[in-house]
């Protein structure tokens, strides 16, 4: 190890303290990003600095403490059984649950609470918790619960990062609720206990009402075992929706009134059980039949377009930020670069091997071909002769690229994304092949503004899609790579990865290749996940997003001459997409990516394929 940098010696103690705390010698634990979470059972830290700071080494340990303490006393099975199902109660149901886990640690281990400590007063003063002279309205109640559950638990006094937030609310949840906060401190060890008190504290804040509604599983329980005997991976999907993954020191928006990131999260990992299908899907043994059957399903709506936005990455934040982030990307990620690179060049190898030029020679005019100049020497009489080159199919060729821009391709996976589109992209171009990079999430979690208007509207009943779209453009077909180069950048930046509505970002997508004058349209699906949105899944018939992108799916493959490939990473795509892999590891995600582009340059355009010849299912 004497050959380490500073750097890599921190990363190396942060991740043998993390497995020691968790008691997971197994645990996997990866940098990147700007964000700690966990997802999948891996752990995923910010990069530390070259040169850290006291605070900032304290910060970088209290982050690792706070996620390895969530592994080690975190009861999926009993968290789940009585977490709100959405909005305010959910997200105070969350605050404490970490508060408990936090505070077992701090209070046996005095280094655990100093670095914990450390961690919240560096994440309150990045939210602006510190400021004073706000509102009740300027501080998410739910924020202000998980930090006087710490204090309260921990018999620790919050550190001065905290001093605005606690200003505002303390006095609040002091009256509403103190003597029951009391309690659950007595019940820290007890989970069953701690998590029927944790539902009493929330209907003291007066959410009581919120809590009753999702809260059905206390009158249906007897229905729900009779549910799991006739479907026994139920119970399990049911663990992996409802259990967070994504630890409160991750969240990426503090603007959000039940912003925690670690829904959508763990909403990302449910779809490896396919949760939202109908039943008849989740008790097949085989994949689903794709085609003209995936119509069926729930009738997909939209609640309102009028918050969508669709807008260009260098319009989302400035030249000087989108810079630094490109440069954190790059810093990051050189290693990888090299790889995707190598690949890259052996793609552009095979797409200029099939440009050979073609010439039509003996012509009047075009270009002077001067290997038969020699016959104008030896006979002056002899016209000259002109070549031109033949027009190929090969150049007339556009290759969509869309990368889901969720929360759960939070850390290495969209570092990974952006990196292996940037490159691929340079490529294409050099081989003359235009390319665009897109991606998709959403502006809010759980429902942006579209959601509160429902709400506002008297909830009704099925209302379709309830939150608000944001479909970002990286780079368009006709950009230059060297112009849109940083816009890349833009997948770094926190709090931008939400949600994700994969069935309306394939029409958008779809419905940009369909305008363009190329003959050849390629369209490229990155994802690691299904369609989640917490908000239209709670108010919605089971499987409405899902339904909606089987039903888009097949109109691109079966009725337009769209091709369409979709790469799933850690998740099976190919149950939806004709053309698909599955990679396990991310950093599969080039050599997947190029091999499938260099399959489809080798095949004829869909269109001279006829539709029996589609191409096989990878």
């Amino acid at each position: 190890m004497s050959n380490e940098t500073p750097k890599e010696t921190l990363k190396r103690a942060l991740a043998y303290t993390a497995k020691a705390l968790s008691g997971d010698q197994e645990l996997e634990v990866s940098f990147g990003g700007e964000i700690a979470g966990i997802t999948r059972g891996q752990m995923s830290l910010p990069n530390p600095p070259s040169k850290p700071t006291d605070g900032a080494l304290a910060k970088a340990r209290g982050e690792a403490d706070a996620l390895a303490l969530r592994l080690a006393f975190h009861d999926a099975d009993i968290f789940a059984a009585s977490q709100p199902k959405h909005g305010t109660p959910r997200a105070i149901y969350e605050a404490l649950e970490q508060a408990r886990v936090e505070s077992i640690g701090a209070k046996s281990l005095a280094g655990v609470s100093d670095n914990l400590q450390a961690a919240n007063d560096a994440r309150a003063r990045r939210k602006g918790f510190h400021k004073g002279g706000l509102e009740k309205d300027d501080f998410p109640i739910h924020e202000a619960v998980g930090l006087l559950a710490r204090e309260v638990f921990s018999g620790r006094k919050l550190p001065a990062g905290t001093a605005g937030i606690m200003d505002v609310w303390r006095d609040h949840i002091t009256s509403a609720g103190g003597d029951t906060l009391a309690k659950l401190a007595g019940d820290l060890e007890n989970t069953e206990g701690f998590a029927r008190l944790a539902r009493d504290f929330i209907t003291d804040l007066s959410y009581g009402d919120d809590l009753a509604e999702p809260e059905e599983s206390d009158e249906a329980e007897e229905e729900s075992s009779e549910q799991e005997d006739q479907n026994p991976n139920a119970q399990d999907e049911q663990e992996e929706q409802d259990t967070p993954g994504q630890m409160e020191v991750a969240e990426a928006d503090s603007q959000d009134e039940a912003g925690d990131d670690q829904t959508d999260e763990i909403d990302a990992d449910m779809i490896e059980g396919d949760s939202d299908d109908s039943s008849e899907d989740a008790a097949s043994t085989t994949p689903p039949q794709r085609g003209a059957r995936h119509n069926s399903g729930p009738e997909y709506g939209v609640y309102t377009t009028k918050f969508d936005e669709t807008i260009k990455a260098e319009d989302l934040c400035d030249n000087e930020e989108l810079t630094r982030l490109r440069g954190y990307l790059d810093g990051h990620m050189a290693g990888l670069s090299s790889v995707i690179s190598r690949l890259a060049n052996r793609l552009q190898r095979r797409l200029l091997a099939q440009q050979q030029r073609s010439w039509t020679f003996d012509l009047e005019e075009g270009m002077l071909d001067t290997a038969r100049l020699t016959r104008v020497v030896t006979d002056p009489m002899q016209p000259l002769s002109f070549k031109e080159e033949k027009e190929t199919d090969f150049r007339d060729t556009v290759v969509s690229i869309v990368i889901d821009n969720s929360g759960s391709m939070r850390g290495r996976p969209i570092m990974v994304a952006a990196v292996c589109a940037d490159i691929l992209a340079r490529t294409l171009e050099r081989c003359g092949v235009k390319a665009e990079i897109l991606g998709f999430t959403t502006k809010a979690w759980k429902g942006g503004t579209s959601f509160q208007e429902w709400l506002s509207a008297g909830k009704p009943k099925t209302p379709g899609r309830l939150n608000d779209l944001r479909h970002i453009i990286y780079k368009s077909a006709d950009m230059p790579w060297r112009r849109a180069k940083n816009n890349l950048g833009l997948m770094m930046r926190e709090g931008l990865l939400k949600e994700n509505i994969d069935g309306e970002a394939l029409e958008w997508a779809l419905s940009r290749l369909q305008a363009r004058p190329e003959q050849r349209r390629i369209m490229m699906v990155i994802s690691d996940g299904a369609p989640v949105d917490d908000a239209t899944q709670s108010h919605n018939t089971s499987g409405l997003l899902e339904a909606h992108l089987r039903q888009v799916i097949d109109k691109i493959e079966n009725r337009t001459s769209v091709e369409l490939v979709a790469i799933g990473i850690g998740h099976d795509v190919t149950r939806w997409y004709s053309r698909a892999v599955t990679i396990m590891d991310v950093e599969q995600l080039g050599g997947a990516m190029t091999e499938k582009l260099a399959e489809l340059f080798d095949e004829k355009p869909k269109g001279m394929r006829g539709r029996k010849k589609r191409g096989r299912a990878a």
